[in-house]
């Protein structure tokens, strides 16, 4: 990973508090009335299968889908050296973006479902999306013909960004 002082822009998003809090709620909700009416009937048989089934599908796959929603955000960063994006826990590493691989970039305001289906890791008509909310973003598109558009609330501040990268290069 580069140094701290080849950052020149960094974005943190992540699902906005009225999404994640309702499925959250829902999640629980999900637990409370999967497992506590099943436990009377299942647990007393003793029997495994519709115990791992009920623990699993009724409580651990809620809480994780939950967990997931609550630790979700895409990084954007342009460096020194090119744009790198990921989308956390997903992308455990940035995918990284050179100069080399670039052709055009621009900051753009887009339709999200229409375009591509909402928002997260999407793809749709007009190529693939890594977007949390909203519908401003980054719209790249590479060398290879491949279009990307990054999700952002500040859209221009890593064209800008980008744009001095791609100068120095």
């Amino acid at each position: 990973m580069n140094k701290k002082e080849d950052l020149i822009f960094r974005e943190e998003q992540r699902f906005s508090l009225w999404l994640r809090l309702p499925l959250v709620v829902l999640m629980a909700l999900a637990v409370v009335l999967d497992y506590f009416p099943l436990r009377e009937k299942i647990l007393p048989s003793r029997e495994i299968l519709p115990i791992i089934l009920v623990a699993f599908f009724g409580i651990l796959l809620p809480i994780a889908i939950a967990v997931l929603f609550l630790i979700l955000k895409l990084e954007t960063e342009v460096r020194s050296d090119g744009l790198y994006v990921r989308y956390f826990p997903i992308h455990i590493h940035y995918k990284r973006f050179t100069a080399e691989d670039l052709s055009q970039y621009q900051a753009r305001q887009y339709k999200p479902i229409r375009e591509y289906g909402g928002w997260g890791i999407r793809c749709g008509k007009s190529g693939k999306a890594y977007n949390v909310s909203g519908n401003k973003g980054v719209q790249l598109v590479l060398k290879n013909g491949k279009r990307l558009l990054i999700g952002s609330q500040r859209p221009d501040e890593p064209v800008e960004a980008i744009s001095s990268v791609m100068k120095s290069h």
